[in-house]
């Protein structure tokens, strides 16, 4: 068994002497290599001293609170196999692995050194080797392997929590600045997050909510499943050039100032109109229990309407009868309608197809669910500029910015063929990207 002396390092440049503020160990303790020793202050920071052997404390140096001097021991600890002179002093750091990491080491290697570097006496007896110079050397060799780099056991003093929470955010304490006592805290790593981006969380926890589905959230929820567990769904998309189209809607939008500004919806509807008449079964109910699918001559349009009380479905009643602005007038009442409530009964039901659009948040190819017991929904999405090769009026082709709109179908399978669904999409993309044709009689 032997004892190792573990001093103060120099932990602050100009530092003399330093305050220790907790103990981590008490006499008796087994302590492992890297195991935490005490926490001390100086006036600059605050540390802790970490033991870089294996053994069990048999001494500690004064008590919370009390100033040590740099380079005096701090806590002896008692090792297995050769150590130091049981009988030396604990304060003696120049004998056995107690030089470790004292100043009095450091001290005891420059005065070795001064020695080794004196010039001889210029007595005859100076060229002879001297005895008590001999063993020097050899004791500043085994004492430099031995000393621990002081960095290697200074660390920024926090606490386990604080020291938990930098860990999982990534964040090295050494490169956090404590507001107060040298202590890192919460707040510090909060100040740090504020400066640095990077390291910030993704977002806030929020509390659970539990929410009872009733109403209007209710129903839709009924007739989401019902649609989607009694009809077979398939869903078809195409891409529409709508460059001519959105030029029509601005030259009629400023020919007729007084009229209500036309969107994109009205022209759509007016091309499905012309349209459906030579796909009748897309504008069709299933009564699915009685076997029996009507077509309808008349075009109830369904239109799905985001509202605060959950999706509902205004009915723009015989759309085919309707020109460009007595439907855009429809669209603007109905829309109101149903977001403040005041829609009746008969506004909410009744319809033979569905059209759903999500504006400019329209997306790629959304697959719209059906409104049962219809049997197609169609859903117009966002217009983007792309370029695209178009006619140069010559034979050849030239690059152009056109804008672009896909137009998905969804459809009941059992009633509607892919062939049907994909004709009448194809039919209708004839007439948006012609629309002279849209408006001919």
């Amino acid at each position: 068994m032997g004892k190792f002396t573990f001093n103060l390092p120099d932990i602050g440049e100009g530092i003399a002497e330093a305050e220790i503020v907790a103990w981590h160990v008490k006499v008796g303790d087994r302590i492992e290599e890297d195991g935490k020793i005490a926490d001390v202050m100086t006036d600059k920071a605050t540390v802790e001293m970490e033991s870089p052997v294996t053994g069990t404390v048999i001494q500690v140096a004064g008590a919370e609170g009390d100033m040590i001097a740099i380079g005096s021991p701090l806590v002896v600890i008692e090792i297995e196999g050769d150590g130091a002179d049981d009988e030396a002093p604990v304060a003696a750091v120049s004998q056995g692995p107690s030089a470790s990491s004292g100043r009095a080491d450091v001290e005891s290697e420059a005065e070795a050194a001064k020695v080794e570097a004196a010039p001889p006496s210029p007595s005859p007896a100076a060229s002879e080797p001297q005895p008590a110079q001999a063993p020097k050397p050899a004791q500043v060799e085994p004492v430099e392997a031995r000393a621990p780099t002081p960095a290697h056991h200074v660390k920024v003093l926090a606490s386990p929590a604080v020291r938990a929470r930098a860990k999982e955010l990534g964040i090295d304490l050494a490169q956090v600045r404590p507001a107060e006592d040298g202590r890192l805290r919460h707040a510090d790593l909060d100040s740090f997050l504020s400066y640095n981006a990077a390291f910030r969380s993704a977002g806030g926890k929020r509390e659970d909510q539990t929410i009872k589905v009733i109403g209007m959230r209710r129903r839709i929820a009924e007739n989401m499943a019902a649609s989607k567990r009694n009809i077979p769904h398939f869903s078809y998309v195409e891409e529409c050039d709508v460059t001519a189209l959105e030029d029509l809607r601005a030259q009629l939008n400023a020919g007729y100032a007084e009229r209500p500004k036309l969107t994109m919806l009205p022209l759509l509807i007016v091309a499905i109109c012309r349209t459906l008449p030579d796909f009748p079964m897309l504008n069709a109910r299933f009564d699915d229990e009685a076997g029996v699918v009507t077509r309808y001559g008349a075009v109830h349009l369904g239109m799905a309407a985001q509202t605060d009380a959950g999706l509902m479905v205004p009915v723009i009643r015989d759309a085919q009868d309707k020109n460009l602005w007595q439907l855009a007038n429809e669209i603007r009442r109905l829309a109101e309608a149903a977001r403040n409530g005041t829609a009746k009964s008969e506004e909410l039901s009744g319809s033979t197809l569905t059209v759903t659009s999500l504006g400019p948040l329209g997306g790629v190819a959304p697959t719209p669910v059906i409104n049962r017991p219809e049997v197609a929904i169609i859903g117009p999405n966002r217009i983007i500029e792309r370029p695209m090769f178009v006619p140069d009026g010559m034979g050849g082709e030239r690059i152009a910015k056109r804008k672009l709109m896909n137009v998905s179908i969804s459809c009941d399978h059992r009633v509607v063929d892919g062939w049907d669904a994909a004709s009448f999409i194809q039919a209708l993309k004839r007439l948006i990207e012609t629309p002279a044709l849209l408006l001919a009689d």
